[in-house]
């Protein structure tokens, strides 16, 4: 990931703290006879990362009234090295990391001026203020001083006026600012920067003083980033398009040489192993494998005589898996992270359906892009998490230079916030044991609802999630300890990154959590209740999808909920009274707006969303995306093939249009949402619009005639 990216986040940025000790105040004039750095390394700092020099200015001595401030005199200097020759070093200690300062607008004239009497290169670095930065989390403060903001913050100062002190104090200040910022919405370097422009009062005055501007462009710096290009293949297929079907088992009891055999007959470099009986489906935790390589390992320690060997002795396990319906580079980032050439496939429930080779993915490449999926799994805590998740908006980037649509995007988005709900998950369950909660009290799933698990989730998404857990009475002892671990869940994605849910669609509330005896009373409850507000956000749950512990549950209630509302017409009345298409057409073709924009979420993409579930739950269509229920749907009943190929058409231009503009807004500090700036839109997306919000306008009709047919 390119740290220096607009979309980095707070949290978790790799950054460098610098600060300067000069002969004078007047940047025009004075000379550094100082200079120190402090590294952040995901967003805290380091404390083997510093530098500290102390610098000679030639023909030049240091005034009595500064020395009195940080007290460096001539004789401190004077066996001290010139700016020229210490430069290319702290130039390699700031590589191309976001440089953070208080102030920093004086160190950076500083620099380039040290440079220029030195005939040296300078370019300007990203940059972050702490000073501008403290104003926005706190605007009623009574000064932005260093001391200031340190007994704010509860934080010791250090060496006052010596270049390394003040540098480690604003590393200290620096994190100490980044939740603070995040209540004002505030979370990554390009949002900063925005935010920190808003201050043209005191940047005029800075450069007005000789300083340089405290915040750059981004624009402009990001746009002399280009992107790599990868093979998209490994984005636009799923690992049951490859893998080997069936997988290929043999028994624990079987021996390594009969293991050998079954592999040299089938002409592969692996068998699995299963202690069950013939013909009952096995799961990955319950299976093990041996490979080749295992298999000439035991001949080389026992010799002949570990043919004769049973397989368990020398399998491993568990059998390391992936999901069928994930994507290729799913696969390949896990066979990096976990250094194995083999990895078992597994369907929704955990079974063993296929096996997947390093042979099955020859010539598949993607590029650094990969590194998505592998760090979101490697990652060990929130800020690893954070800056996992921050590579999302580049890795959409590059896949809409890719040519991909935002319908394929916005599945690999889904995928990827479903792995880091499970990373959380397993973050949250070590959180547990560390406070002495112990393990999970009985085994559970955690889903993911709405979007997500649709497979439709775009850039500006917040948590929609639940838990099942096979047994416990709502308040009981094992749903106090999925509320205490829902709350972990919550929390952990938070601060990587996934806001809380408004609506509170979360497992840390009791009504999205809970039994698998309270689910099927809920659902039930929800089938006969009579008012539309009770069943808020309600729908999305017929969305779920298993990210994490045992599939199987989510799957045995899916299809308990779907069997429930099979028939249950006043039900899916109910869920649909609310939904709703606004008129965003003009009369002569002209498109609503709201200060240029229109939020195409409200002017059409939820209805349409909203409204193929329920008809998708009428007629137990259980497929989660919505253009496969819209598949199902005119494969089920007579309806106006060419409307609802319409609906689906509109939904894909909605995505498209809505994913560029996130990619473009993240770009550029602003936070990313559904609102499309039309004005940016070339003609032929114009006319995509405008006859996707004409298909939708006729939601109600179709509506009457699909839902509520006898």
């Amino acid at each position: 990931m390119d740290r220096t990216a607009g979309g980095a986040p707070l949290l978790s940025l790799d950054a460098v703290v610098i600060d300067v000790e000069t002969t004078g105040l007047d940047p025009r004039k004075a000379r550094v006879i100082e200079l120190a750095g402090v590294r952040l390394t995901a967003g805290k700092p380091d404390a083997d990362g510093s530098f500290r020099q102390l610098l000679r200015p030639v023909g030049e001595s240091i005034p009595v009234e500064t020395t009195r401030i940080h007290g460096i005199d001539d004789a401190m200097v004077a066996g001290s090295p010139r700016f020229a020759e210490v430069w290319p070093r702290f130039d390699a200690f700031l590589g191309r990391a976001v440089v953070v300062g208080h102030m920093i607008g004086f160190d950076l004239a500083m620099l380039k001026r040290e440079c220029e009497l030195a005939g040296l290169p300078w370019s300007r670095p990203r940059t972050l203020d702490t000073r501008l930065l403290a104003e926005i989390a706190a605007p009623d403060l009574a000064g932005y001083e260093l001391e200031k903001l340190a007994a704010w913050l509860g934080i010791d100062m250090v060496d006052r006026h010596s270049a390394l002190g003040d540098a480690l104090t604003t590393a200290r200040i620096f994190p100490a600012l980044v939740p603070k910022l995040r209540e004002h919405g505030i979370r990554t370097v390009a949002e900063a920067e925005r935010a920190c422009r808003a201050f043209t009062a005191v940047l005029d005055d800075q450069v007005r003083s000789g300083w340089i501007e405290a915040v750059d462009g981004t624009a402009r710096i990001d746009a002399e980033r280009t992107l790599k290009r990868f093979d998209s293949y490994v984005f636009r297929h799923r690992v049951g398009d490859i893998m080997r079907a069936p997988a290929i088992f043999v028994p624990s009891a079987a021996t390594v040489g009969e293991a050998l055999a079954r592999m040299t007959d089938e002409k592969i470099s692996a068998v699995y192993v299963h202690g069950l009986q013939p013909g009952m489906d096995v799961r990955a935790v319950d299976a093990g494998i041996v490979t080749e390589r295992d298999v000439l390992r035991a001949v080389a320690r026992f010799g002949a005589p570990a043919l004769q060997r049973p397989v368990a002795e020398i399998m491993s396990t568990p059998l390391a898996a992936v999901p069928a319906d994930a994507f290729v580079y799913r696969a390949i980032a896990r066979m990096n992270r976990l250094k194995t050439r083999h990895l078992g496939v597994v369907d929704e429930a955990g079974h063993v359906a296929g096996a997947l080779s390093t042979r099955d993915l020859l010539r598949l490449r993607a590029g650094d892009a990969i590194s998505l999926g592998e760090a979101i799994d490697d990652a060990g805590d929130a800020h690893a998490l954070s800056a996992a998740w921050a590579q999302l908006p580049r890795v959409a980037q590059m896949l809409l230079a890719e040519g991909l649509s935002g319908r394929d995007i916005a599945e690999i988005i889904s995928r990827e916030l479903g792995a880091l709900s499970l990373q959380a998950a397993v973050i949250a369950e070590r959180i547990m044991r560390v406070s002495g909660r112990g393990e999970p009290p009985c085994p559970y799933a955690l889903l993911v609802l709405g979007s997500a698990g649709r497979g439709e989730s775009l850039l500006a998404m917040d948590q929609d999630n639940a838990l099942i857990f096979t047994q416990g009475d709502p308040d009981g002892e094992e749903d106090r300890w999925f509320a205490e671990f829902g709350t972990h869940v919550a929390d952990i994605l938070h601060e990587a990154g996934v806001p809380y849910c408004k609506g509170g669609v979360m497992a840390k509330n009791a009504l999205w959590r809970g039994s698998v005896a309270t689910w099927r009373e809920r659902i039930d409850q929800w089938i006969m209740r009579s008012k539309p507000a009770d069943l808020l956000s309600v729908d999305i749950f017929f969305d779920l999808r298993a990210v994490h512990g045992d599939g199987s549950l989510a799957v045995s209630v899916r299809q308990a909920a779907f069997a429930a509302a099979e028939g249950q017409v006043a039900f899916i009345k109910l869920l649909v009274e609310n939904v709703s298409v606004p008129a965003s057409l003009k009369f002569f073709g002209g498109i609503r707006t709201v200060a240029g924009r229109i939020d195409l979420k409200a002017a059409g993409l939820f209805g349409l969303v909203a409204w193929v579930r329920a008809v998708a739950i009428r007629y137990h269509v259980m497929e989660r995306s919505t253009s496969a229920r819209l598949a199902g749907v005119k494969a089920r009943v007579q309806a106006s093939e060419s409307d609802l190929d319409a609906l689906g058409e509109a939904q894909g231009t909605f995505l498209d249009l809505i994913l560029s503009q996130q990619v473009e807004d993240i770009a550029s500090g602003i936070p990313p949402s559904n609102a499309v700036a039309v004005k940016r839109l070339s003609s032929r997306d114009l006319d995509r619009l405008r006859t996707a919000l004409a298909a939708v306008s006729t939601i109600d009709e179709l509506g009457r005639d699909l839902l509520f047919r006898d």
